[in-house]
């Protein structure tokens, strides 16, 4: 059955509505009075009513800091529902998020962010809790309670400061800014605050913090990292800014309004169909190719040199410029490649390195730009395996497609309840609220992963590289091809969501009666967005991690994944289209003929959607041969270059090859030098070997030279 054509934006993100509901579990729904009364409560018992909004927030802020862990935590529920937006006061959603705005940039105004910084640290550092939640047999909501009330206020600052509206003043644009260096910077014990949030994914994947709220925790992470980065469109205005630093022509044309200009392929249109439209359209808008053609440097230099080999039987290595000799064709075909060169600032970043791992005295020192990725890779950098593997840990968990074992990680410690439920209407609307807690952690994990590799690739490409290294090396590759691996058309629709539940919704209007009937009828959406985010985001992980990588394209073709992609076409939107074709495009010269002969409608969607290389061989693998595969050859020399950078440009003792030497007869006999424990037993054996029984030519040494 064909699906329909999904009315689909991709984003940054999905409506700021939607981002703050899925902070909250169904679970939680109960807490929201809660945080109401402690309000309340808090404010009767200050007499009369304060018109003073910033006097009565400094007296909360205040009172953050009595000892007593109870008090403290009724403080922190009434600063939560300040930044809920004082709900109870408001008649329609869209009042609560203006009081919510109003109300959290007020709290971010009187200094609240940093105390509540301070709380989240210590309880990180709450042995006590970790310890008993270790030795509980089950862990539930009950046990992340401050965390789940600390991190939920910081999210809502963090979200609500993020986004812009029109109507931001002058004050709050500032705040923004302020607000987004603060996070950026290496303000908290030296290190950015995402280093934080960090930790406490490792700590919690290590089994030392089962108790850690990990949604909330990997949504905040997400949407620092997304805040003080910057998204997508931020991304292209950077990479054209740094194009433009470095010489390099602009970019043939805009990525994102490209992709966002297709249309899916239903299913994909044959050669014959498209000869047919051409024919049909006006002239001047026939069926153009979405991308222009891009050719590498190296290509160039490989038609050239298999050109010279052909026709006069001897090459110039990399010169591109002399053409004595060949034909006339050729010189068509290099001049028509060269129009359509293109240099990226990776290759220009890896040759400027090069230069420097070379001359490392005559060219000095590197000025390193300060850039918020920078600051986060070198936070990230002694622990950056650790972290990728933790990542990738929960991935694995909230995936669909695994199977609940008793030894892997248990992510829904924020999301069951203290007692389990007992009717069938309550067990449907926990089955619902896990899957969607599953799926919220798919979809910031997700996009957390793109964001870093897209920020880190424009910083430097070797930073890009060691990340890419790690995510292979812990099986991210397979991980995704397994995620895919399932009915894609039935996850991307999937109905894991009770509209009457989600927030704001619940907070300004009566609850109906929840039925089975209602539960199992689900929205009325045509697809779930954030699993049709999650699954485009994971599409262009892996592309990025098998771009021009030989070895891992092998993977892909070891891992069987042409099937798995090739069922995922069956989503009719172009965005995800494109980004699988891109993968098959990579494989299809190893899929042998008769794959290719069997799926000529791939084929010439791939041909469609994907932009050109001019002299690249995929649909005719006709140099498989002189390919080997060798990933470890592959993958050595890169950590080689990748271990280079980081020790030229981060390791603080690097000069010690140029340090000046010390040629002085009795300082250095006087040296004491350390020898190993088992020296003596062989240094007779050594003498008798290397020096007494070697005659020496005496006369020799008499001799000039």
């Amino acid at each position: 059955m064909e699906s329909p054509n999904l009315e689909f934006e991709y984003g940054d993100t999905d409506t700021l509505t939607a981002e703050l509901s899925e902070l909250y579990s169904y679970t939680e729904e109960p807490e929201f009075a809660l945080n109401r009364d402690y309000f309340e409560e808090d404010f009767r018992s200050h007499g009369t009513v304060l018109s003073e909004q910033r006097a009565y927030v400094m007296r909360l802020l205040d009172a953050l800091e009595v000892t007593d862990r109870d008090k403290r935590l009724k403080v922190s529920r009434a600063i939560l529902y300040l930044a809920q937006g004082a709900f109870d006061e408001c008649d329609s959603e869209a009042d609560v998020l203006r009081w919510s705005r109003h109300n959290v940039f007020l709290l971010y105004d009187m200094g609240i962010f940093t105390a509540l910084l301070e709380l989240l640290s210590m309880e990180i550092d709450n042995n006590q809790a970790c310890s008993s939640a270790v030795r509980k047999p089950a862990i539930s909501l009950a046990d992340s309670t401050e965390l789940r009330v600390l991190l939920s206020i910081m999210y809502l600052m963090v979200e609500t400061i993020r986004v812009r509206t029109e109507d931001d003043g002058p004050e709050w644009k500032a705040a923004r800014e302020a607000f987004r260096n603060e996070l950026a910077s290496p303000l908290y014990n030296g290190e950015p605050f995402a280093l934080l949030l960090f930790t406490m994914v490792t700590k919690f994947c290590s089994m030392n913090a089962p108790h850690f709220p990990m949604k909330k925790v990997l949504l905040l992470l997400w949407k620092t990292t997304l805040f003080t980065l910057g998204g997508f469109e931020e991304l292209q205005e950077m990479k054209v800014r740094r194009r433009e630093q470095l010489d390099l022509p602009p970019l043939p044309e805009d990525s994102i309004r490209v992709v966002r200009a297709m249309r899916a392929a239903s299913p994909p249109a044959t050669a014959m169909e498209l000869i047919e439209q051409q024919q049909s359209c006006d002239p001047r808008l026939s069926s153009r190719l979405p991308w222009a053609p891009k050719v590498r440097e190296k290509d160039i230099e490989h038609f050239l040199e298999t050109s010279r080999n052909k026709f006069i039987g001897f090459t110039l290595g990399s010169d591109v410029e002399t053409l004595v000799g060949l034909p006339r064709p050729i010189h068509e075909s290099v001049k028509t490649l060269k129009q359509h060169k293109y240099v990226s600032i990776a290759e220009v970043q890896m040759k400027r390195e090069e230069e420097l791992q070379q001359c490392p005295l005559t060219l000095g020192e590197e000025e390193v730009e300060d850039t918020p990725a920078e600051t986060l890779y070198l936070g990230m950098l002694p622990n950056l395996s650790q972290f990728v593997i933790a990542l990738l840990k929960l991935l694995l968990a909230a995936a669909p497609t695994s199977k609940a074992k008793t030894d892997s990680i248990n992510i829904l410690a924020d999301v069951l309840p203290e007692e389990m439920p007992i009717t069938v209407l309550q067990s449907m609307k926990l089955g619902i609220d896990v899957n969607r807690h599953k799926e919220i952690i798919v979809k910031a994990i997700s996009a957390l992963l793109l964001l870093l590799l897209k920020h880190f690739k424009l910083n430097h490409i070797y930073q890009f590289e060691i990340v890419s290294q790690h995510l292979v090396f812990a099986n991210c590759i397979p991980l995704i091809l397994k995620f895919f691996n399932q009915n894609i058309m039935s996850y991307i629709s999937a109905k894991n969501s009770i509209c009457v539940l989600d927030f704001p919704h619940c907070a300004v209007h009566e609850m109906p009666e929840l039925t089975a009937e209602s539960l199992e009828a689900g929205d009325n959406n045509q697809f779930c967005w954030r699993n049709l985010f999650s699954c485009i985001n994971l599409l262009r992980v892996l592309n990025k991690l098998t771009k021009w990588k030989h070895s891992r394209t092998m993977m892909l073709v070891v891992f069987k994944s042409a099937p798995i992609l090739k069922r995922a076409l069956k989503v009719k939107q172009a965005m995800m289209q494109l980004y699988v074709l891109k993968l098959l495009k990579i494989q299809t010269k190893y899929l042998g003929r008769q794959w290719r002969k069997s799926n000529m409608k791939t084929m010439s969607a791939i041909y469609q959607k994907v932009r050109h290389r001019l002299n690249d061989d995929w649909a005719y693998g006709n140099d498989i041969d002189a390919r080997p595969w060798d990933f470890q050859a592959e993958e050595c020399a890169l950590r080689e270059n990748i271990e280079r950078f980081n020790s030229r440009r981060y390791d603080k003792n690097r000069n010690g090859d140029f340090a000046p030497v010390d040629n002085c007869l009795q300082s250095v006999l006087g040296q004491r030098v350390e020898l190993p424990e088992d020296f003596h037993y062989s240094y007779e054996m050594w003498l008798e070997r290397e020096v007494f029984s070697q005659p020496i030519q005496w006369e020799g040494l008499l001799q000039g030279p």
